[in-house]
């Protein structure tokens, strides 16, 4: 993903305290918020709508908390001030917890939102490439070292294609959206709710994903991480943000427009309506790998197999595979839901 900000913003502008204190939510606690920050894995898109409907509607308040949300400059960064401690929680890749996790960062996953990743070579969709067949003879536009071009060799060999099938044009975040909106590249590499979106909103055509995860290539993507210190020392705190933000994203899910309007409220330069919306939407539906699945919940097996993508296909240390408990955690997540 690419900075659209001429200048980068640490903070986001807290939602106005009138319509916080307006929610019904609020009303239903009675103890004194305390504060907590989570820092987002990179500037504002679609999948981020819930953590902004959740704090509207006061599901955070009404667990004592006073939410911060801010942006991210990519999981890894993220990942890095979690461990320092410079916030609270933080909103992260899997692969960057594990990453950072093997050489001693004490980072935890505590919930994971997307369990299919959104991984995929996508373009405009009046090219027709719907499928991996139809990639062979394109010209794809990558970035060298990305996580995308660390499991491209794994897509390509389960979709039966070799390096040889295709063409490659390599850049950096932008120069990979400039390639297919002015057609030197039929696809890029990158994500089905976030470049998907900056595409259309740059050309107002349609784009097609074809997943990597539909090809056998999938790993669990971004979610909420803390510091072991927080889960040991204040584990009530862990409880009760995970319980609001797995009411968020259920709430958001409902009503994917006012999530996208919430978004819109705490920052107008977020994006725009309907491509929010869509780009939530499309998050929403990575959320579950079966239709009882709350948002948040995994398993050890959806981890494992992330961590043998990465150690196979990504460089990391195969002792990762030992490890696969220390990575996450569902301790602190809610129960089923009762409604």
């Amino acid at each position: 993903m690419n900075d659209r900000h001429p200048h980068r913003r640490q903070f986001l502008a807290g939602l106005a305290a009138s319509s916080v204190l307006a929610s019904p939510a609020i009303a239903q606690s009675a103890r004194p918020l305390e504060k907590a920050q989570l820092l987002l894995n990179w500037y504002l898109y679609g999948e981020h709508a819930p953590f902004f409907y959740g704090k509207k509607l006061g599901l955070f308040a009404a667990e004592g908390i006073d939410l911060d949300i801010m942006e991210g400059r990519g999981s890894a960064v993220t990942l890095q001030a979690v461990a320092a401690k410079s916030a609270l929680f933080g909103y992260s890749d899997m692969s960057a917890v594990v990453r950072g996790a093997i050489r001693g960062a004490p980072v935890v996953s505590t919930g994971v939102l997307l369990q299919k990743n959104p991984a995929s070579a996508m373009g405009f969709a009046d090219k027709n490439i719907r499928t991996a067949a139809d990639l062979k003879g394109k010209t794809v536009a990558t970035t060298p070292g990305d996580a995308l071009s660390q499991v491209w060799p794994a897509f390509l060999k389960k979709a039966g294609l070799t390096e040889a099938d295709v063409k490659i044009l390599a850049g950096d975040a932008q120069t990979k959206l400039n390639a297919v909106i002015s057609g030197q590249a039929d696809v890029l590499l990158g994500y089905s709710h976030d470049q998907s979106m900056k595409i259309k909103d740059a050309t107002g055509k349609a784009v097609f994903p074809v997943m990597f995860a539909d090809y056998g290539i999938n790993s669990v993507a971004t979610g909420i991480i803390a510091h072991r210190d927080t889960l040991s020392g204040n584990a009530d705190l862990v409880r009760r943000f995970m319980k609001a933000a797995t009411l968020s994203a259920e709430a958001a899910e409902k009503a994917p427009q006012a999530a996208a309007e919430a978004m819109l409220e705490a920052d107008p330069k977020a994006g725009k309506k309907d491509t929010l919306t869509e780009g939530f939407t499309i998050s929403a539906g990575l959320y579950r790998l079966s239709p009882d699945q709350r948002p948040f919940q995994t398993n050890a097996k959806a981890v494992a197999d992330t961590v043998d993508i990465l150690v196979e296909y990504g460089g990391v240390d195969a002792a990762a595979k030992g490890r696969v408990q220390s990575f996450f955690t569902t301790d602190f997540l809610p129960g089923r839901a009762t409604n």
